[in-house]
């Protein structure tokens, strides 16, 4: 499900899990696992990017659908917990975008400190309203932490998915990479950030963070429950089976 390797003083996680690399409550756990054991670690630096030609086609909705509100129960908190997770782990984080990172899997790729997608094929965007699902709080702060306020508005309503030129010009990646040389850049970023001071690191890191993250923990009181209240309404499945049935058939 996740492959680990190392490349000199770097860590790489590279996700296999389906064609589409899909988010389901065991894949979210096996992230988070792999993310505490780097803590434990010391939190060094890692490149996480995924197996074949799509990052991450966000939640498996199929899955969804199939387990219901019981799963989705389950499943919702642990998704929340893989963006915090990602987006506060106190080392540098690299993604290489290796193809399509849409939904869930752009949130997956924008926790990242710096992100590097190949340079043409893919799509990156966040139709989550498209799809009829509100967005969790660690993924929402995760995007607007991302974009500029008018941007993430326009991203938020529209659901757009971008192709790597628009990407960089929106602000969600920071380069484009030729596909064989991705994982090598990537490797190379973050190397370069791990060459800075890990405690100036850390506390930099934090002080940019924070707010996000009190964003965060305030929404997770005040529209939490909302936010479940709406996965868990059958409105909503009837939303996403409707998406399913005309996007994936």
């Amino acid at each position: 499900m996740i492959e680990v390797r190392q490349s000199g003083g770097i860590t790489i996680l590279e996700v296999a899990h389906g064609r589409a690399n899909a988010l389901d409550r065991e894949l979210c756990e096996a992230i988070l696992d792999r993310i505490e054991v780097l803590r434990s670690a010391g939190s060094p630096a890692f490149v996480l990017t995924a197996a074949g030609g799509i990052f991450s086609a966000g939640v498996d909705l199929k899955r969804l659908l199939d387990g219901g509100p019981d799963y989705v129960a389950g499943f919702l908190p642990v998704l929340s917990g893989v963006f915090r997770a990602l987006f506060e782990y106190p080392g540098p984080v690299v993604a290489a975008i290796n193809g399509h990172a849409v939904a869930g899997g752009c949130v997956l790729a924008c926790a990242a400190d710096r992100r590097l997608m190949v340079d043409s094929g893919a799509r990156v965007g966040i139709p989550e309203l498209r799809v009829g699902v509100p967005f969790p709080a660690s993924a929402i702060e995760v995007m607007r932490s991302t974009l500029s306020p008018a941007r993430f508005r326009g991203l938020v309503y529209g659901g757009a998915t971008l192709d790597p030129e628009e990407a960089i010009r929106w602000g969600l990646v920071d380069e484009l990479v030729a596909a064989e040389s991705l994982l090598g850049a990537a490797v190379d970023a973050a190397e370069s950030l791990s060459r800075i001071p890990g405690g100036t690191f850390r506390v930099t890191k934090a002080q940019l963070r924070l707010p996000a993250l009190e964003r965060m923990d305030a929404a997770e009181v005040t529209v939490g429950m909302h936010v479940e209240r709406l996965w868990l309404d059958p409105a909503t499945f009837t939303a996403v089976r409707t998406h399913v049935e005309r996007v994936l058939g």
